[in-house]
């Protein structure tokens, strides 16, 4: 009988230990660093179709550190954990193929930026 009641008693603690663990979880999760933003878009071609595979390079001026994303099957690309502090140069490349430089600016203020890239021929 000890043990029945023993057992209940430390499930009951459980699950009121548990359940604002939880929460604090999901308030944590929900909130997101005010110094960080996210960068997403798609590489279109000429005829704005997505271009899987390619390679989009993004370009801290501050740093030159350079990180590269290669696109999905729907052109898709996605950067996160990015400085809202930093400018960031972005382009897009695919053998004979490249977009403009795009800029995310400083004063680009939402925490998930959308910039969408066109490849056109590369100048020679």
């Amino acid at each position: 009988m000890k043990t029945v009641k023993f057992v209940a008693v430390a499930v009951i603690l459980l699950a009121l230990v548990a359940i604002p663990a939880a929460s604090q979880w999901k308030k944590n999760k929900d909130k997101q660093d005010p110094n960080t933003r996210s960068l997403q878009g798609f590489v279109l071609d000429e005829q704005e179709k997505p271009v899987k595979t390619a390679v989009v390079q993004l370009k801290n001026t501050k740093t030159l550190q350079v990180r590269s994303y290669i696109t999905q099957e729907d052109g898709r690309y996605q950067f996160h954990g990015l400085s809202t502090n930093i400018d960031y140069d972005l382009q897009a490349e695919q053998g004979d193929f490249a977009s403009a430089v795009r800029r995310l600016s400083v004063f680009d203020t939402r925490p998930k930026a959308v910039i969408n890239l066109k490849l056109e021929p590369k100048k020679k």
